[in-house]
């Protein structure tokens, strides 16, 4: 089964080069060990761009849905055999990246 595991934070590119290597360690971790899908980083909510086109309104907004502090600054997608497995690589991610994370089974 397949898992989303969100990374978050209150800044973009916060990270610092030691939770960056550690995070690369990690990464190379799921890739051998079979539960890489992917990972990747996401632009601060200021780069957002909302488009709700529902019965055609063609709506555009700038700037993100969500008004926290917080928000998703990065996810990793893993496969994992079952939640117990996911939980566990989701507490090692969070380690390393030295930041909370959100762990979702992907539908």
């Amino acid at each position: 089964m397949r898992y989303i595991v969100y990374v978050i934070d209150d800044q973009s590119r916060s990270g610092t080069s030691a939770e960056m290597a550690a995070v690369d360690e990690f990464n190379d971790r799921l890739l051998s060990e079979g539960h890489w899908v992917m990972a990747a980083g996401i632009g601060a909510p200021s780069t957002a761009i909302v488009i709700d086109n529902r019965e055609g309104n063609e709506k555009v907004t700038n700037g993100s849905v969500f008004a926290s502090n917080e928000f998703y600054s990065g996810f990793w997608i893993i496969d994992a055999p079952d939640q117990g497995v996911a939980l566990r690589l989701a507490n090692e991610g969070s380690r390393c990246c030295n930041r909370r994370v959100e762990l979702r089974p992907l539908l």
